[in-house]
């Protein structure tokens, strides 16, 4: 689990709870006219700009905001220069048995592609049409998100409009002013609220997760193409850390000196 998301989410929700609450009355939020309106209308515009397929693999992705799921490339860069050893001391054929204990289907089909003794351009073509996809996954899956936060206040703001038509339409009649005063205001705070600390939020999340799993993609090709050309494994890890920030490889450093990673000459 990502903690980070966790807290982020429960930490916004008590506090706005608890500001409410300081009210008086926690009812005196809740009202089902203006549910319809914001969750409702903020739900129909999402689903007329997307494709179920598209809502699907966005509600999946949802998931991946809260997972603990790792994407550093650091790890992978220890795999790869492992594998380049393995490479170089006993040929490309011995990385096919390690092709079953990769978990991961983008290095797995770079792996399985050079014991074929592809050719390295169609390698690279193949990896890199393979990551644009992705990419456009990723992209399409964060948009729901980032529709949901351009709506959820836009339907606030629509509620607002019908609460105040409602209000001036019941000017003679005084009860009336404060049920449709009531929706204009809270159908704004219901939009706020959903765009702010739910869409906004989660489509940030996804935004970061997208890179670390392009940036670790982008090292897989480098480091497949460059196991396939047959370089020294030094030279191998040397390439990838330059794919990391400072304090990245300085960390990756250490694991290699505690692990006593030898790379083969």
């Amino acid at each position: 689990m990502d903690l980070a998301s966790i807290v982020g989410l429960v930490l916004a929700t008590m506090l706005v709870l608890a500001g409410m609450f300081q009210q008086g009355n926690l009812m005196m939020f809740f009202d089902p006219a203006s549910i319809l309106i914001v969750f409702g209308g903020t739900l129909g515009g999402i689903i007329l700009s997307y494709s179920f397929k598209q809502l699907k693999n966005a509600m999946v992705s949802m998931k991946i905001a809260f997972s603990g799921q790792s994407n550093e490339a650091g790890d992978i860069i220890s795999i790869l220069v492992s594998f380049a050893e393995k490479a170089r001391r006993e040929g490309l054929l011995a990385l096919e048995e390690e092709v079953y204990e990769l978990d991961d289907d983008f290095l797995k089909k770079g792996v399985q592609l050079i014991v074929d003794g592809t050719d390295p351009q169609l390698v690279k073509s193949i990896m890199e049409t393979e990551l644009n996809f992705i990419e456009e996954r990723h992209s399409v899956n964060k948009g729901v998100f980032d529709t949901g936060a351009e709506l959820s206040p836009a339907f606030g703001m629509i509620g607002t409009l019908i609460g105040l038509i409602g209000m001036l339409a019941g000017l003679d009649d005084p009860s009336s002013l404060g049920a449709g005063m009531s929706v204009a205001l809270i159908t704004t705070l219901y939009g706020s609220l959903m765009a702010n600390v739910f869409f906004i939020p989660i489509g940030a999340k996804l935004k970061v997760k997208s890179k670390q799993e392009i940036l670790s993609k982008e090292v897989m090709i480098e480091g497949i193409l460059s196991i396939q050309a047959g370089e020294n494994p030094r030279i191998v890890e040397e390439k990838l850390k330059a794919f990391l920030s400072p304090s990245s490889r300085s960390g990756l450093n250490s694991e290699n000196e505690g692990g006593g990673m030898n790379a083969a000459g």
